[in-house]
């Protein structure tokens, strides 16, 4: 049975740092949906009604191309190691690009990374728990380092020019402002 909440209670925060990934959902008024997993030490939980989070360059961007024309976000979690439990939290978020002022400070709270591209700022409105006793068992084997390795090669222009060239639009069309706001 679900229940729900107005914030992240401790055992909920707890939860969450058990979790070796979490899964971001995001949706514009039209097109696809996209649900995407995350994983690596990407994700703060800075209060009961706040998460940052931070993006690291991929071959996709729809997260940033949806927040700018629907402000809305679900992030959830899947007890696939022992506890059941999906923990769900919706919000609303902010998309902080590197030339934003708030970037580096929330930058600094996660290890260093040259691909990093973007940390969105959830606000939660409402978390909500269901038993997840579905959800199959999964054995953690470690995180993958295909990501941090491809950036390790890249300088900052090698890096602009992935994000001019593959990040610049979602696959719907919609502009993410990676560059900039007049990247429409």
């Amino acid at each position: 049975m679900a229940k729900q909440f107005d914030e992240l209670s401790d055992d909920h925060t707890g939860f969450i740092a058990a979790q070796h990934m979490f899964f971001c959902g995001s949706a514009a008024q039209d097109g696809r949906v996209n649900i995407s997993p995350k994983g690596m030490d990407s994700l703060r939980v800075l209060g009961p009604n706040r998460i940052i989070w931070r993006n690291l360059t991929g071959s996709g961007n729809e997260t940033a191309g949806h927040l700018a024309r629907v402000n809305r976000m679900t992030l959830m979690w899947c007890g696939f190691e022992k506890r059941p439990m999906i923990l769900r939290c919706f919000g609303s978020a902010r998309t902080l690009h590197p030339r934003d002022a708030d970037f580096a400070a929330f930058n600094e709270l996660f290890p260093p990374s040259d691909g990093a591209r973007q940390i969105y700022d959830m606000q939660i409105d409402l978390v909500q728990t269901s038993c997840g006793y579905a959800v199959p068992f999964y054995d953690h084997q470690g995180p993958r380092d295909t990501l941090e390795k491809w950036t390790l090669d890249k300088s900052p222009e090698d890096i602009q020019t992935y994000w001019d060239t593959r990040n610049q639009r979602t696959i719907d069309g919609m502009p993410t402002h990676i560059l900039g706001p007049s990247d429409d």
